[in-house]
């Protein structure tokens, strides 16, 4: 089973025992900083692409990997219906804390519900682990809309980390079929995470699985860090 290693800094964070911040490292990048008090920012705080997605949001939401349910927080506040899941317990512990109406330790393929928005931020596509599962999630996806439901995902392009040759030829690691899936490993306070995939998706990759699975994808923002934020819709 998955160590919390997220839900155990959030609640930390919370109850005021915030001394140190998780670290990550990939397959194609060393030791990062993850700032916990990125999970708790307002809206005033937030990237142009997730105050545009929250800005969006209509009807009934699906917030997925809520989080510390920062997103969740702004969209009750606003008066919209919000269920906000995750899968690690201590993060649907702090929502509940921090006042979030409906959160739940649930995986998304678990929904059955209908929406009318299921948001996905905080590079939406990482939950899809690789290109291989993408279809089958995006399906599902399509599966929980309403009709004139949308669904608000954003990710990365992750080409600029890569040489590109001058005939637009990326080099990548043989161990993964395409550059935007990686190998995650979280760490915080020395317990070390197991091993977990993320997908990173550029638009066009996207657009293509989007539309494969009987989805409209359209780009909506685009940020200064090669992200963007896409809206699917039947």
């Amino acid at each position: 089973m998955q160590k919390d290693i997220l839900g155990k800094a959030l609640l930390d964070y919370f109850h005021k025992r915030y001394t140190e911040d998780i670290l990550t490292e990939t397959n194609i990048s060393e030791e990062d900083v993850l700032p916990l008090p990125y999970f708790f920012r307002d809206y005033e705080e937030m990237p142009q692409i997730e105050q545009r997605a929250l800005d969006l949001a209509k009807g009934k939401v699906l917030d997925v990997g809520c989080g510390a349910g920062s997103h969740a927080l702004y969209l009750q506040e606003k008066g919209l219906e919000v269920i906000a899941i995750d899968v690690s317990k201590g993060a649907i512990e702090v929502c509940k804390l921090r006042g979030v109406n409906d959160a739940k330790m649930l995986r998304l393929l678990n929904i059955t519900e209908k929406f009318d928005t299921v948001l996905l931020l905080m590079n939406g596509t990482g939950i899809f682990q690789n290109l291989e599962k993408a279809p089958h999630y995006l399906n599902h996806l399509k599966n929980l809309l309403n009709p004139g439901g949308q669904i608000l995902i954003d990710s990365s392009d992750l080409i600029y980390m890569f040489d590109v040759d001058d005939d637009g030829g990326v080099w990548v690691s043989t161990e993964k079929e395409y550059y935007g899936e990686l190998t995650f490993k979280m760490t915080y306070k020395g317990e070390e995470s197991d091993l977990f995939e993320w997908l990173y998706l550029d638009f066009d990759k996207l657009k293509k699985l989007a539309n494969e699975a009987g989805l409209k994808c359209d780009q909506i923002a685009e940020g200064v860090h090669y992200d963007y934020l896409a809206k699917l819709s039947l």
